[in-house]
């Protein structure tokens, strides 16, 4: 019902900046939480941030105040603006949606629909 598809990933230096992109099809996009994920090697996929279906923004207190969520329904995009870059940054970014209208937004398994990911490379 969902396809994403992320952009926007790159290699960037010590405290620059990136927008990430993550483009859905489907009807019903704005009724959808919209998640962005992250995952270095040899680590699980961890939550970055969320926008949920009722305008709701959280962040993961690793991210919070440098990474901004936001989303345009007439638009169907979803995007990450990360700012201040750290190398522990360093991953493969996912976004991914939610059909469910309850219970926890910060763990993958709650996500119905992943795009293929988008690498992020900080350097120092």
């Amino acid at each position: 019902q969902v396809q994403l598809v992320e952009s926007g990933g790159g290699l960037v230096q010590v405290g620059d900046s990136l927008r990430l992109s993550c483009a859905a099809s489907g009807r019903t996009f704005s009724s959808y939480a919209m998640g962005w994920f992250r995952q270095a090697p040899g680590k699980e996929r961890e939550f970055v941030a969320v926008f949920t279906s009722s305008g709701g923004r959280y962040y993961a207190d690793s991210v919070k105040g440098r990474f901004s969520i936001s989303r345009d329904n007439a638009k169907n995009t979803v995007y990450l603006q990360m700012n201040s870059l750290k190398p522990e940054d360093t991953a493969v970014y996912y976004c991914a949606g939610r059909t469910s209208k309850t219970g926890r937004w910060d763990t993958p398994r709650a996500y119905d629909y992943w795009g293929q990911g988008t690498q992020v490379t900080v350097s120092s």
